[in-house]
């Protein structure tokens, strides 16, 4: 298909359709090729007008020119009346009636301009008609290929970050007009040039100054914008200029939820948009105007938040009854909820070994779209507009309660989350600073974490990896000794803290005489190289058995002290080194 033929989406032409039949022969060209054929229609009247659409292809085997149908006058304003009705084209089948096209049907072509085609007998008209729809489905299917691409592009455009301009460059690349998006006070805003620029549109391109556009100086397309920041309700403004690119210049109004006028569009082009091109236009129009709507007059309960919060946060804890619920209304509205809805704070903390999915890979491509795409992307799952960006990744309120078909799906981006309990307004920054002391267990362990799964203790929120960390590190050179020398001191060890470094509890507990105890202490304290008198170090070591005695790898549960002792070389003498204090 020739080049000035892929521009003409959604419609098939006379010189289209014909260079599929070869078999035809072209006995006038009226010079109406590229011209839309709107239907094959065939038609044995006398006059077939009535019945015709502009634009057809009428068939006809020569039956309306059968004997005095044939003569010049008759034949003369047959051809008239065609012309007259806009027919493409005229078809002439050869038999039964002619074997070939009478002279008088070819002189009256000739007179009248109208396409003559010659069909061999061996076409039937039906043929025709199911080529012809054929090719016109064919079309039809690129068409709408050709729409869901530029869909795509002007959506990629949305999320960029500049979505206006990027926007009408990618509108100018898919449709031949040049563009300029203008705001409510008249100024231009953001401008594209196209594929038929006018004597501006290269320099609008590489960033004139603003006042002027491409193809029509601004001044020029003031009366249509008064006209068009004027009116009210859905509305287009036209004007024709005698810049290049400019002799259809189209105004399209922006307009917020309440009619109120938030800016317009204005294309100029030198011919008529096809029907694709004009839905192309019709979706920047719109995404124009939510963007315009989101910056202006989109949801105010966001910003009216934050601000209150900023600049008035003694209203949270101390303001009176009206500021409180006025701010819960706020909130409500931000996370499309009720006023005594239930609240979660929720943060998530990216892991760098899940990134392995297109969505992660297409991030770091677009530099610069990735933070403004993430964020989108964490207020449609969570169904909030209050998200936040941080340093160790997004936090959240959100009234969902984050199932877990929503937890997986998040996941899968390469992220883990810490996801709050129920709140409420007041208990918004306790549940922050809760979340907050669960980040470290999420990034050691990879795992997201649940506030009402985790029992709030020193073991529970420090978690299995980090706890087994510690207690590798802390109990190293015990855990190095022979087994049934490492399991004595750790019962020991584990029985002594257990009551408070009581010798006399400590014996009663394990059955052992309580020097036994004060050896086998004195022995630990050595190995270890610290002072058990320390409240620190008995701590950390008491956190520190807590997971060598519930490890699933690296030995079984610590055996019991009595035994374990018990099974140890006898006493020798108190240990060099100093004992912990007498109790």
């Amino acid at each position: 298909m020739a080049a000035e033929d892929s521009e003409r989406l959604g419609f098939v032409t006379l010189s289209q359709f014909l260079r599929q039949l070869p078999e035809l022969g072209v006995l006038h060209d009226g010079g109406n090729g590229d011209e839309r054929l709107r239907w094959v229609e065939p038609s044995e009247l006398e006059d077939p007008t009535p019945y015709l659409l502009d634009g057809e292809f009428l068939l006809t085997a020569g039956l309306p020119f059968v004997g005095d149908g044939g003569s010049e006058e008759t034949v003369d304003a047959y051809m008239r009346r065609l012309v007259e009705a806009r027919v493409g084209a005229l078809g002439f089948g050869l038999e039964p009636y002619f074997e070939a096209v009478p002279e008088t049907v070819v002189r009256a072509c000739r007179r009248h301009n109208l396409t003559l085609v010659s069909i061999p007998g061996s076409i039937p008209f039906a043929a025709l008609g199911l080529e012809f729809s054929r090719l016109l489905e064919s079309d039809n299917a690129k068409t709408f290929r050709q729409l869901a691409d530029t869909n795509r592009q002007l959506m990629r455009a949305v999320l960029s970050a500049r979505p206006e301009h990027e926007l009408l460059a990618a509108l100018v690349q898919r449709v031949p007009v040049w563009a300029v998006l203008v705001g409510a006070d008249g100024r231009v805003r953001a401008r594209g040039s196209g594929s038929s620029p006018g004597p501006h549109a290269a320099g609008a391109a590489a960033g004139t100054a603003a006042g002027t556009v491409p193809g029509v100086d601004s001044a020029a397309l003031q009366p249509l914008l008064s006209r068009l920041l004027a009116g009210s309700g859905p509305r287009v403004e036209m004007d024709s200029f005698d810049a290049a690119g400019s002799s259809l210049v189209v105004g399209y109004p922006l307009r917020s939820t309440r009619d109120a006028n938030l800016g317009a569009l204005v294309l100029g082009t030198d011919a008529p948009l096809t029907p694709a091109q004009n839905s192309v236009v019709s979706t920047a129009v719109g995404l124009l105007e939510l963007l315009v709507r989101q910056r202006t007059s989109g949801s105010l309960a966001p910003s009216q938040l934050a601000t209150a919060l900023l600049l008035h946060p003694e209203n949270v804890a101390s303001g009176t009854a009206r500021q409180v619920n006025g701010l819960k209304d706020l909130l409500a509205q931000a996370i499309s909820s009720t006023r005594s809805g239930q609240l979660r704070v929720v943060q998530g903390v990216r892991v760098d070994s899940a990134m392995g999915s297109e969505r992660a890979a297409g991030a770091s491509r677009h530099t610069g779209e990735g933070p403004v795409r993430e964020l989108l992307e964490w207020r449609r799952l969570f169904d909030t507009k209050l998200v936040e960006h941080t340093d160790y990744g997004f936090a959240a309120i959100t009234r969902l309660k984050v199932d877990d078909a929503l937890l997986a799906e998040v996941e899968r981006l390469g992220w883990r989350l810490v996801i709050g309990s129920d709140t409420e307004f007041a208990g918004l920054a306790v549940a922050y600073q809760l979340a907050s002391s669960l980040r470290n267990r999420v990034l050691t362990s990879r795992r997201s974490v649940r506030a009402d799964e985790v029992t709030w203790s020193v073991t529970g929120l420090l978690g299995s990896e980090a706890g087994s960390m510690l207690a590798d590190r802390l109990l190293a050179p015990i855990l190095a000794l022979e087994p049934e020398r490492r399991d004595a001191l750790l019962g020991i060890l584990l029985a002594w803290l257990g009551e408070n470094g009581s010798w006399d509890a400590t014996a009663k507990t394990t059955g052992l005489h309580r020097n036994s105890v004060r050896r086998q202490i004195g022995v630990i304290a050595e190995v270890l190289g610290m002072d058990l008198n320390q409240a620190q170090a008995r701590a950390e070591l008491w956190i520190a058995l807590q997971y060598i005695a519930h490890q699933d790898q690296g030995g079984s549960e610590l055996p019991d002290a009595a035994a374990a002792v018990a099974a140890a070389p006898p006493d020798t003498g108190p240990p060099a080194g100093q004992m912990p204090q007498d109790r």
